[in-house]
């Protein structure tokens, strides 16, 4: 009775984790190792603040959590020693972000790769994907890019008509 209580549980892990990899549109695997209370804390609440989910799991759970939201069976080489998982639900940077920027400062744990839109990645993939600005700044780039060609031409318009306004005044 008890085996089937626990089976029953554990399929339910898997569903729920399942679900969030289909949800994410990233999830970046995460070695933490030579953490401390106080510094996965601290990490935790970053990613809480970014909307990004991060997890202690089993790499078991995590390895039928993916094959049944159809990920490529190579998540298995990074399943091994212990992982955290940091799921991004907004956008797929942001969880890459925050863990590269936190594994600089802490100098302990590592980015070992993730899934990105569905497809699996390794460590460099997630690594140069975190070195990408974020989307309000591609944004705010793409915005000053078009607007730039824009306010030269009132600029030059409005030159002629003050030079034309000055010389229709001698006249």
């Amino acid at each position: 009775m008890a085996n089937a209580k626990i089976i029953e549980m554990k399929a339910a892990n898997v569903a729920e984790i399942t679900e969030k990899f289909q949800k994410a549109a990233s999830v970046v695997v995460f070695d933490y190792r030579g953490l401390s209370v106080l510094e996965a804390t601290q990490l935790r609440a970053e990613a809480r603040k970014n909307n990004v989910e991060y997890l202690v799991l089993k790499n078991n759970i995590v390895k039928r959590a993916a094959e049944a939201a159809g990920i490529d069976s190579g998540i298995e080489a990074l399943l091994h020693g212990t992982n955290a998982f940091a799921f991004g639900y907004d956008d797929a940077v942001t969880p890459a972000k925050i863990l590269k920027e936190f594994s600089k400062k802490a100098k302990k744990c590592e980015i070992k790769g993730g899934v990105i839109e569905g497809a699996l990645t390794n460590a460099e993939d997630v690594n140069a994907i975190a070195e990408l600005p974020s989307r309000e700044v591609l944004i705010a780039r793409l915005l000053g890019s078009m607007m730039s060609p824009i306010s030269g031409l009132a600029i030059v318009l409005d030159q002629i008509a003050k030079k034309q306004g000055g010389e229709a005044a001698a006249e």
